[in-house]
């Protein structure tokens, strides 16, 4: 018994790898160099965008738009230097967490476990091809993850402001 549950979790592992892959592999290999077209993985409840920038500089205009908008940068993750730090490798990998009191917590007041998903993450990640991805939750799948009621509003200027945000970060 004592080698299955290793297995097992390896297995888990292995899946999970395969599954990150293939959220930020969405674009077809025939793409153009820049794609600004959101591609959205309603079953993952993602929204992905291809950046034609490195993962630093991606992350760098991000949190620069973020704080021209007035919102707040609360982290910036660098899960590479992270792993690079217990001597282990990792493709460039950052996570921009960032929020703002006037849109989360109206959202928060309609369903309170929406809590757990905020503030809101940007994620941008180098694949294996050098191609770098912004990743984020789609808004929608918050709204249906927690059941969210009477909130269209709030959920359509948080739909809009992540895309804009995204959009400045990614393009040239």
């Amino acid at each position: 018994m004592r080698k299955i549950i290793p297995l097992t979790a390896l297995a888990v592992l292995a899946t999970s790898c395969a599954s990150v892959n293939n959220v930020l592999n969405t674009a077809d290999s025939n793409a153009t160099a820049q794609q600004t077209i959101p591609a959205i993985n309603a079953k993952k409840g993602l929204v992905t965008m291809q950046s034609s920038h490195s993962v630093k500089d991606t992350a760098d205009k991000l949190v620069s738009v973020i704080e021209s908008k007035g919102m707040k940068v609360f982290a910036r993750v660098d899960h590479q230097s992270n792993a690079a730090g217990v001597n282990l490798e990792l493709r460039p990998t950052q996570v921009i967490m960032f929020g703002n009191p006037k849109a989360g917590t109206p959202l928060m007041n309609c369903e309170p476990s929406v809590a757990i998903d905020l503030p809101q993450k940007i994620l941008i990640s180098e694949d294996a091809t050098q191609q770098v991805w912004l990743s984020y939750n789609n808004p929608e799948y918050l709204k249906d993850r927690h059941n969210i009621k009477g909130c269209d509003t709030v959920i359509d200027n948080m739909s809009n402001a992540l895309n804009s945000v995204s959009q400045a970060a990614i393009t040239k």
